[in-house]
């Protein structure tokens, strides 16, 4: 976004905090009817917010009052949702509970990761912000109220975060792990290092090879052509694709052949 604004001469202002009464000065010197935010991470001021005439809105990636906060495209995938969209908001001093604009919805997909759902995403939310800003110029947007009982959260994540728990079931999993892709990444240790993990399968209890009771993290197949397949409490999963420490992602078959995870292994 600098690089596209600078290249076409809009001037661009990048304080390290987005207060204080020299940015504001500079903010309100360009004389914007209104502000538009999408995917800043920094809490804006009552004073920021009002200094445009009519004031600012936030395209935000979730159909609230469901998942407000930093991460609601990770989120919606790791919870199993079926559906998320945009949603278009009047910015106000908490988080996400302003006055919605304008929501359009967008089922995800069943094998959809992450980068997937943000891609889809950037591009409807676009959309939507062009469809908001014409009816708001023709002076036919009502604004509505959020029900705020009904606010689910999306906190931010984190690496630690993103620690597969491999006692959930086969299906939690793959969903950390698409919810997760491309970050922070869903990880487990093997022998002391970080593996991360990517292009999850699931494999229901009847189809799991090796012992049902193996324990959760237990490599039960380290097949050269299949890849690696990992209990978990109820199920398995077959992973297919890996980026161990220090390494670029890879199929997890290469990595087999590599010497990588062996039957009988265990991720922690």
């Amino acid at each position: 976004m600098k690089s596209a604004a600078e290249g076409l001469g809009v001037p661009v202002l990048q304080p390290e905090r987005p207060r204080g009464e020299e940015f504001q000065a500079e903010l309100a010197a360009l004389g914007a009817e209104l502000s538009v935010v999408a995917a800043y991470g920094q809490l804006l001021v009552d004073e920021v917010l009002a200094l445009p005439v009519r004031g600012s809105i936030n395209v935000h990636a979730s159909l609230l009052p469901e998942l407000r906060g930093a991460a609601p495209i990770n989120w919606s995938i790791i919870r199993g949702h079926d559906r998320t969209g945009v949603t278009i908001m009047r910015m106000v001093r908490e988080l996400d509970a302003g006055p919605i604009l304008h929501q359009v919805e967008e089922s995800l997909g069943e094998r959809m990761t992450a980068g997937d759902l943000s891609e889809r995403l950037a591009a409807l939310g676009a959309k939507a912000l062009e469809e908001t800003l014409e009816r708001l110029e023709a002076g036919g947007l009502e604004e509505c109220e959020q029900d705020h009982e009904r606010a689910t959260y999306a906190p931010k994540l984190s690496r630690e975060a993103a620690r597969l728990d491999w006692s959930l079931p086969a299906e939690e999993v793959d969903r950390w792990i698409r919810g997760c892709d491309p970050w922070p990444a869903a990880w487990s240790e093997l022998q002391g290092s970080p593996v991360q993990f990517f292009d999850p399968t699931v494999i229901p209890p009847s189809g799991s090879p090796g012992s049902p009771a193996a324990p959760p993290g237990r490599v039960l197949d380290a097949d050269p052509r299949m890849g690696v397949t990992v209990a978990a409490g109820r199920g398995a999963v077959r992973i297919g694709v890996v980026k161990p420490a220090g390494r670029s992602r890879m199929g997890s078959a290469d990595w087999i052949r590599g010497r990588g995870a062996r039957a009988g292994d265990r991720f922690r």
